[in-house]
């Protein structure tokens, strides 16, 4: 088949089922791609400069959604054991497992989710190197947020400590800042997570450090019972609505998780102990979140600022004048808030 005819079969709503090489269907998939990127759409999108960065930012997750939705009409079968019956195909059947569980029967999947869920095996089983644990790795699961920008970790491992005694960390995820808090003294900590890969993730990577004896990973919406004289929470930075599950790292609807952590925050924190929130500032620089919001937010919480130790970040994005949110990303500030409570 054409990647035109392609093109204009997943633009009318239709599937395409691939049967033949599996490395045909990669080169299909590309010239979908490319053909999606410069269509009349996104030519008219770059030709009407935006009103506003929230306008920007709404018309690039319009796009990405798009873009995705197109994509994932590329399908590709696979076996009851998560193989893939088409030549030359990949062994992918560890990395479905990790992604979705044990195999119930024949299925097709999109091909670019597919490609997904491989490089997430492949993080997986390499690691992320963290400079905070002098450089031993952190292995994310699939649908666990990498700590790739480690500027965040550093502020972490380079705040002054309230305590060595006991620390909650709020939303663990992979679990890197309880082992960051550990590796810096503190005796005992207790790492929470809603999601079971994320708890799943975080303990595994604390047997790997050497961790588990003092870090407890327990399943909690937001706080564990009790009060610890250190709190720590890196909530998703953008209040914008997840379209996959795979953002709820990086979205956080209506700044849920940021006010309830705020909102629960002096109830969990011992006499004279300190929160420390890291949020980036990328809001508010796409116009999603006036930096008044936030410190209201803190008055609210009867909640006061102690200090904020920033970073710059380091990812690529932040210095691509091609990126549709540029301006944003290269003014964008990462903080580790100290916060007690009135």
């Amino acid at each position: 088949m054409p990647a035109d005819t392609a093109h204009r079969l997943v633009c009318e709503g239709t599937a395409l089922l691939w049967r033949g090489d599996y490395q045909g269907a990669r080169q299909l998939l590309t010239a979908l791609a490319r053909r999606i990127d410069r269509g009349p759409r996104r030519a008219k999108e770059r030709r009407a400069p935006a009103a506003s960065p929230a306008e920007a930012f709404h018309r690039h997750r319009q796009a990405q959604s798009r873009r995705a939705r197109l994509l994932g009409m590329l399908l590709v079968p696979l076996d009851a054991d998560f193989g893939v019956p088409l030549r030359r195909a990949p062994d992918v059947r560890q990395a479905c497992a990790e992604a979705y569980g044990p195999a119930r029967g024949p299925s097709v999947v999109s091909l670019r989710e597919l490609l997904g869920l491989i490089g997430a095996h492949e993080w997986r089983e390499k690691g992320v190197k963290v400079r905070a644990l002098g450089g031993d790795r952190v292995h994310p699961h699939y649908g666990v947020f990498s700590p790739v920008r480690g500027e965040y970790v550093d502020l972490v491992a380079e705040a002054p400590l309230p305590t060595q005694e006991l620390a909650f960390d709020i939303g663990t995820g992979t679990g890197v800042l309880a082992a960051v808090l550990a590796r810096r003294g503190i005796e005992r900590v207790v790492a929470t997570d809603q999601d079971a890969r994320a708890l799943g993730c975080a303990r595994e990577n604390m047997a790997r450090l050497g961790l588990s004896a003092r870090v407890e990973v327990v399943e909690a919406d937001l706080f564990p019972p009790g009060r610890a004289p250190l709190v720590v929470c890196n909530p998703p930075w953008v209040p914008a609505r997840p379209s996959s599950p795979l953002e709820y790292a990086v979205y956080d609807p209506s700044s849920r998780m940021l006010r309830g952590f705020l909102n629960g925050l002096a109830g969990h924190l011992t006499p004279g102990g300190e929160g420390w929130l890291i949020l980036s500032d990328l809001a508010e620089h796409l116009g999603l979140r006036p930096h008044a919001e936030l410190l209201a937010a803190f008055d609210t919480a009867g909640l006061t600022v102690v200090d904020r130790l920033d970073a710059r970040p380091t990812h690529p994005r932040a210095f691509d004048p091609t990126d549709p949110l540029h301006a944003a990303r290269a003014a964008e500030v990462t903080s580790l808030w100290r916060l007690t409570a009135d």
